[in-house]
């Protein structure tokens, strides 16, 4: 990784760092001719896809049963650590149910109510490494939210992976179908002859399955547009560059597509980070794909003339994760709005996120942090207000009623008051 100041970034070099995508606008007419045959076709089109795409054939759909058997079957050791990070998970977002209220205002009775929907719809990614933990991070939310029924959608394979299966169980999971890519995430949105329709459908995946929630938002809820993964560390002098080109070679073995960024007002450690990075590359299970993520336009070491510019620089990068590694991170933290999910100090990795420190890692790329907030129980919540007036409080507004709909044209709705008050 080159070390490049910030100052002197061209336009075209900003945009390529902060207009970052989901890469999926080229492929759209591809992938809603998928999701247009299996919203027709049901099953046989997910079995000619499968075939097609994945070069499976595929029997049995439904493959319930395998999860609930690989929770037994698989290593022991293995077995416990879905189970911690499944119950650290679960915790941190059982803090996050919302309470049913009812207030008094002056006489009129207000409150809120939270319902979640009957059947979510979580997508687990297969393909080039298996992500049992993104079946926790989908399942478990919708779980604790209350959802009667969670199914899964998994790419097939001539032998499921055991322990993403056992995750997708541990967590939950009330179905599980073996159907991936885009026709997977159709199959959920619509239904087929096995896969029950849902009403929300979440979860990362490739850009084939990120293209097929947008052509199905709408029909059902989804909860983003999620493109490669990416981090961004913001550090100081203090930080350890062994440490932080740990995260971003970390981060860089997911695609070749991730994007990853350190910033710092400090040349030294600057150039310390890109030689950490050097060193630490070669030899890795995937060091071809980390060096396809390290050679993107949008990666790179970025140098600020001060922590002020470089406080700019990863909040207008907003980014998927964002370590913050300074001797005054809480302060740093403090002049941050957007960011997906923030990991502060020399002892939270990315990769705590990432398993079994609780908080979802399911969150939102290429700048959607400016937007909006990653998966949580309120994706799978309604909520209803609720309101009760009595006389008094009724007639205490009906003049400011009956005025604005008359403002408005709406004469019926001011006579829908004055009606209340006639003797």
């Amino acid at each position: 990784m080159n070390v490049r100041e910030i100052s002197e970034l061209r336009p075209d070099e900003r945009a390529a760092i902060f207009e970052r995508d989901a890469g999926i606008n080229e492929i759209r007419d591809d992938v809603r001719e998928i999701v247009d045959r299996v919203s027709e076709e049901g099953d046989v089109a997910i079995r000619e896809f499968s075939e097609e795409f994945d070069d499976v054939s595929v029997g049995n759909l439904d493959v319930t049963d395998a999860a609930e058997r690989a929770v037994e079957e698989i290593d022991d050791e293995i077995r416990e650590a879905i189970e911690t990070a499944a119950e650290n998970i679960r915790a941190f977002h059982e803090r996050q149910v919302p309470d049913d209220w009812r207030e008094d205002f002056d006489g009129r009775e207000l409150g809120r109510l939270f319902t979640p929907v009957e059947r979510a719809g979580v997508y687990v990614p297969g393909g080039t490494a298996a992500y049992p933990s993104s079946a926790l991070m989908g399942v478990i939310p919708a779980k604790v939210a209350g959802v009667d029924h969670v199914a899964v959608a998994t790419p097939p394979a001539e032998e499921l992976n055991p322990v993403t299966l056992a995750a997708i169980g541990i967590a939950g999971a009330d179905a599980v179908y073996q159907v991936g890519g885009a026709q997977g995430i159709a199959a959920l949105a619509y239904g087929t002859e096995t896969v029950d329709r849902v009403q929300t459908v979440v979860g990362p995946g490739n850009r084939w399955v990120t293209a097929a929630k947008a052509e199905v938002r709408g029909d059902v809820e989804i909860d983003f547009l999620a493109g490669p993964s990416e981090i961004a560390v913001l550090a100081d002098e203090t930080a350890d560059p062994e440490l932080v080109a740990a995260d971003l070679v970390a981060q860089a073995e997911h695609d070749t597509h991730a994007s990853v960024v350190a910033v710092t007002d400090d040349p030294d450690t600057a150039e310390a980070v890109a030689e950490a990075v050097a060193e630490q590359v070669p030899g890795r299970e995937r060091e071809e794909t980390i060096r396809g993520a390290l050679d993107n336009d949008e990666s790179g070491v970025f140098l600020a003339r001060s922590m002020s510019e470089a406080v700019l620089f990863v909040e207008e990068y907003a980014a998927e994760h964002l370590a913050i590694v300074a001797d005054e991170d809480e302060a740093l933290l403090d002049r941050i709005d957007s960011a997906g999910s923030v990991f502060l100090g020399p002892y939270s990795p990315v990769a705590a996120g990432d398993y079994a420190s609780g908080p979802n890692h399911v969150l939102p790329t290429g700048g959607g942090a400016r937007r909006y907030g990653g998966l949580s129980v309120d994706t799978f919540l309604r909520s209803t207000t609720v309101q009760r007036l009595d006389e008094t409080s009724l007639d205490s507004l009906s003049e400011t009623i009956t005025t604005l709909a008359e403002a408005e044209g709406l004469e019926a709705h001011a006579e829908s008051v004055r009606k209340r008050f006639e003797e």
